[in-house]
């Protein structure tokens, strides 16, 4: 199949990845409850997993009919290289532990991962009905209207942000958490820590956050952003400043012009 014809391809396949996100989120937002307040642990675990099983049950089929033969990721949280091919990546609740706490930072995603890069990808907010779409090689989206990282020159202008991938990363993780933060604190304008990952990601791809970076190979958390600020004009590496890829052990995506600084900023806090 030449080049071509696999753009063409995947740019037919968005609007269906869009009926089905849109569908899917729909169902999340009458999920959607301001005053909910888990008591515990198990409570919290059952919310979660209600949610996400009422979202996949319209998610999944809608997405394996509009893509037959592609693959599909049951864990979520799960991370490192995808066999060769076409797989779905979705998060049937981005931000799912703030859905269930009453808050509005969460969404629904669904990215096509083709030999382990992000093609084609769709993030719907459904309280805002903001859509963001981008497809490799076409741009990325919101509403309809593209998108571009910002112009931002100087880190200490600069608004960037990190997050937990993940509960029960390791100790090791956590500590390069906070080795990092406590570098951006100390070098950018503001540094937001906060979940979920995509929820700053798509801030990034619309220039209103500058640098996103995390500890993590967590793919659901990432695939979507990564295209979004890729072709928005953004640039994705892992912390070495190297191509990143679903199989890359960590991440960062930056406007261009930060980007090397953000590297060595990084690179010295975990020296």
């Amino acid at each position: 199949m030449s080049a071509r014809t696999v753009l063409s391809t995947d740019e037919a396949l968005l609007p269906e990845a869009v009926a089905a996100v849109r569908k899917a989120g729909a169902r999340l937002r009458e999920r959607f409850d301001i005053d909910s307040r888990p008591g515990d642990l198990d409570d919290i675990t059952a919310v979660l997993e209600a949610n996400d099983a009422a979202v996949l049950e319209l998610l999944r089929p809608a997405l394996e009919a509009a893509r037959p033969g592609a693959g599909w990721v049951e864990d979520e949280l799960a991370g490192g290289a995808l066999p060769d091919g076409e797989w779905w990546v979705t998060d049937p609740a981005e931000g799912n532990i703030n859905h269930g706490h009453g808050m509005t930072e969460w969404s629904v995603t669904a990215t096509l991962v083709r030999d382990n890069d992000p093609v084609v990808t769709v993030v719907y907010l459904p309280l805002t009905e903001d859509i963001y779409t981008a497809v490799r090689g076409q741009g990325a989206y919101l509403n309809g209207v593209r998108l571009h990282t910002s112009n931002k020159a100087r880190l200490n202008a600069a608004l960037v942000g990190t997050g937990q991938a993940k509960p029960g990363e390791t100790a090791e993780t956590f500590r390069q958490i906070g080795r990092t933060v406590t570098a951006m604190l100390e070098n950018a304008l503001v540094t937001r820590v906060s979940v979920p990952a995509t929820m700053q990601l798509i801030q990034v791809a619309a220039g209103r956050m500058d640098v996103f970076w995390q500890h993590s190979d967590v793919r659901s958390g990432l695939v979507a952003g990564a295209l979004l600020v890729a072709e928005a004009g953004g640039t994705v590496t892992d912390l070495a400043g190297n191509p990143w890829s679903a199989a890359s052990r960590d991440f960062l995506a930056a406007t261009p012009a930060l980007h090397a600084a953000a590297v060595e900023v990084l690179a010295e806090a975990l020296r």
